[in-house]
């Protein structure tokens, strides 16, 4: 057990980042706190830490822990009734409403599409985009190119 603890510390301490990237990309759009879907990650990472065989590396491993985790969350959003309430504005820049209405795109596009997008902009290459989502090498190219061609066209449209 404490080896066990050691090693999620180890992961937690030198990934923190990459975690916290995830959860604020895709609570962007959404009426879920970074904060707690950060929790919602650390608490998957700890479940399948057994699992975890070092055959891919560890960031690629957090990662598709994250963004499953953030897709679940997502999903039990969009199940429950929506309210009424009054959402604050957190406008502070022409550049992060910018972002958020490319995030808002990217959700539109629907999986395995914006989980391609997402590793995209987190800085991820198309192998290793396709080692985590399972698809192949020739799919990850295409639907990305297809993604950001129309990403470019939705997002001039606002323009």
């Amino acid at each position: 057990m404490i080896h066990k603890e050691q090693l999620f510390r180890n992961l937690i301490d030198q990934h923190r980042d990459l975690i916290w990237h995830v959860c604020s990309d895709y609570t962007l759009s959404a009426a879920w706190e970074p904060e707690d879907a950060f929790q919602e990650v650390l608490c998957n990472l700890w479940r399948d830490l057994d699992q975890y065989r070092g055959s891919s590396g560890a960031a690629t491993w957090i990662y598709r822990i994250a963004t499953n985790t953030m897709l679940m969350i997502k999903r039990k959003i969009s199940n429950q009734p929506q309210t009424d309430a009054p959402v604050a504005d957190t406008r502070t820049a022409d550049d992060h409403e910018d972002l958020r209405e490319l995030m808002q795109l990217v959700d539109t596009l629907g999986e395995p599409d914006s989980t391609i997008v997402r590793a995209h902009l987190d800085g991820f290459d198309q192998h290793e985009i396709a080692h985590m989502t399972g698809l192949a090498l020739p799919t990850v190219a295409r639907r990305m190119a297809n993604a950001k061609k129309w990403l470019r066209e939705q997002f001039n449209k606002t323009r």
